[in-house]
């Protein structure tokens, strides 16, 4: 770089400032024959032309990064939306099937009562006698489930390809060695190469190889910087265009969110370091010290951006979130803003991109989680047997939605498998401001009840462990052995719809839960077989999982209204590592469902006897599978488990298998 003549260097820099896409200098010579060797004439320097017209591509090149990003996210929403057809489709035919042999049962039957006690489902479930006859916690893996009967597929033939590249996709690697790092499943880490290599791309193309030409590599980081912001902003809103375009919610997206606060971080840190080495080839030669260059007015801005997003980077890492939550919340929001403000005014480029990520966080954060979505509500506090879980619960009468533009707070209900933001403020003054992440463990209210003229009501249940011995969980259980109710603030509901979705359009629906993840089962297998709830004339007992609810109101309400014809196999494996969980959730609730058709499978804890088979287990339950719905199934656990599940399931499509997984983490 020293070759590189010094008058003109305070030039390109000072129009690096002022440049845009289409504007070119006033100052560059553009008359054919002019002397464009003049070394003190910046602007009649070939060199310094070059440069200009390299930062001018850059700049234009870069406008298109978005344009592509939205046309993957139109390629993705059409999928999503063409396999929601389908899925409707199938839950379609199946209800018509059900209604026909309902109608045949009837006409056969007389009209004739039904006993609560008859099983609901259509193949082999386990008998309602042999339930009552024994405790729903002693089945253990060698309890026959099914009968079993050789697996008939065809043979794959001009298939197999697209069985061998769909296994591939869901299979998951084993951690990383040394490091003990988990790998998403082979399809997310595709995509997340995929978006790094199209990075890299805009990062290097038509970059020429030059150390003199450091200055137009840095600039193009940094701008690719900004044209990424909109993207991290909006896949961390809890509330956001995203999951109705492609069916998944902002806790699905978590893991592209952050790889881009990554890829965010490594673009500041080559623009810092590639500015740095513009002053070393460059300014110092003019006189700026390393100290005069630091604190340009311009730089002290790009800088203190830099390290915002830098320590918000290493605070988000999983090590420091798990140890130190509360202070990860504060500093995520502190940070974020204070990033947002630096780069505004660092570079005047980079103000539609900070407007835009700015806008998205405001409705995000102000108008949908603090105004619209929020809700307050007394609750009790029940400490559960095993003396470190806490039961938290409350009800309340739904109210109607106003419109359907709006997303709906927790007064309108919610639907299973979502989730809410917890607030506690009774705790003590610094919980007031942190709102901590659970997924509902209560039955959802009748889905149509923001239409009924009365309102219906919601009981609303978190199961919560305790955790770090001074997070907030812990806090929470000393909290409730002194106190029974408390008012709480309720941020959500959160969540996808996809895991329903597939376990009701499939023939043989399976849900795995390991340990607390039955707060993500139940709702779920509650929405699968619970009857119709129009016909029911007491169905908020089957909703409410306080401790200690009789038997007897959840037999009343099943015999309230005949059972439904289910042309599904609904089956739970619930893997837990103590008995004491057990009590998570009531045996009366467990019996209920196994009255409605459910074929339960609970092994010995692993605390006696270790992990069970589960490649066998699921092996044993989708060698029967019939029907045109094939298999779904849904998972959540610890990461062991959710590999174990998925690498059984990617080794069953290999074989033809038609099964479809999707995995609820419920460990935030």
């Amino acid at each position: 770089m020293d070759s590189i003549p010094l008058p003109w260097a305070q030039a390109i820099l000072k129009y690096s400032l002022t440049a845009t896409a289409s504007t070119p200098p006033p100052w560059v010579s553009t008359t054919e024959g002019a002397d464009l060797g003049n070394p003190n004439d910046p602007g009649k320097d070939p060199r310094f032309r070059r440069l200009v017209e390299a930062i001018l591509f850059s700049r234009r090149f870069l406008t298109s990064y978005n344009v592509v990003l939205v046309v993957v996210l139109i390629v993705f929403s059409a999928w999503h939306w063409s396999e929601k057809v389908v899925l409707a489709n199938r839950r379609r035919r199946r209800r018509g099937r059900r209604r026909a042999a309902d109608g045949r049962r009837r006409k056969r039957d007389g009209d004739e009562a039904w006993s609560s006690s008859s099983s609901t489902i259509e193949g082999t479930v386990t008998p309602p006698d042999a339930i009552k006859s024994k405790n729903v916690d002693s089945a253990d893996e060698t309890t026959p489930l099914i009968i079993s009967s050789s697996s008939r597929r065809r043979p794959l033939g001009l298939r197999k390809p697209y069985f061998v590249l769909k296994s591939w996709l869901q299979y998951q690697p084993q951690p990383i060695p040394v490091i003990n790092k988990t790998l998403p499943p082979n399809s997310i880490s595709l995509l997340v190469l995929s978006f790094l290599s199209l990075n890299i791309f805009y990062n290097v193309y038509n970059m020429p190889l030059s150390l003199q030409y450091v200055f137009v590599f840095a600039d193009r980081c940094g701008i690719l910087f900004v044209a990424n912001l909109p993207i991290l902003y909006l896949l961390a809103a809890k509330t956001q265009p995203i999951k109705f375009l492609t069916g998944y919610s902002y806790e699905s997206l978590n893991i592209f969110h952050r790889r881009a606060g990554e890829l965010l971080c490594l673009e500041a840190l080559l623009h810092f370091l590639g500015m740095v080495m513009v002053w070393y080839g460059l300014l110092r030669h003019l006189g700026f010290t390393l100290a005069h260059f630091l604190f340009n007015r311009v730089v002290v801005l790009g800088l203190g951006a830099f390290i915002a997003y830098e320590v918000l980077y290493f605070t988000s890492l999983g090590s420091f979130r798990q140890r130190w939550y509360e202070i990860f919340l504060a500093l995520h929001i502190v940070l974020q803003c204070a990033g947002l403000v630096l780069l505004w005014f660092h570079h005047h480029t980079s103000r539609p991109y900070v407007g835009i990520s700015l806008a998205i966080f405001i409705v995000d954060r102000l108008l949908f989680r603090l105004l619209l979505k929020r809700s307050s509500h007394p609750a009790t506090l029940t400490i559960l047997e095993d003396d470190e879980t806490v039961l938290l619960s409350a009800n309340w009468d739904t109210a109607p939605s106003s419109t359907t533009l709006v997303s709906k707070s927790m007064k309108q209900g919610w639907k299973p498998n979502d989730h809410v933001f917890l607030t506690i403020p009774s705790l003590s003054h610094k919980y007031n401001l942190q709102a901590h992440p659970f997924t509902i463990f209560s039955a959802a209210p009748p889905a149509d009840s923001d239409t009924q003229s009365a309102p219906s009501h919601a009981f609303f249940t978190l199961l919560i462990r305790a955790q770090s011995p001074s997070g907030f969980t812990h806090n929470l259980l000393t909290h409730a052995r002194t106190h029974q109710k408390t008012q709480i603030r309720l941020d959500g509901p959160y969540g996808s719809s996809h895991a329903l979705d597939i376990l009701s359009s499939s023939s043989t629906a399976i849900v795995v839960a390991g340990g607390s993840g039955i707060a993500v089962a139940y709702p779920l297998l509650w929405a699968l077989l619970a009857p119709d709830t129009k016909t029911s004339s007491n169905p908020t007992s089957t909703t409410d999982l306080e401790v200690g609810s009789s038997s007897s109101s959840s037999s009343s309400s099943s015999s309230s209204s005949p059972p439904q014809t289910h042309l599904r196999n609904v089956k739970l494996l619930w893997i837990t590592h103590s008995t004491s969980h057990h009590a998570w959730l009531p045996s009366d609730k467990m019996i209920e469902l196994q009255s409605w058709g459910l074929e339960l499978l609970i092994p010995e804890p692993t605390s006696l006897v270790g992990r069970p088979d589960v490649q066998t287990i699921l092996n044993s339950w989708t060698e029967n599978e019939s029907g045109s719905g094939g298999t779904g199934v849904v998972v959540s656990g610890p990461d062991g488990l959710v590999r174990d599940v998925r690498n059984t399931c990617a080794g069953l499509i290999r074989r033809g298998s038609d099964i479809q997984v999707q995995v609820e983490k419920f460990g935030w």
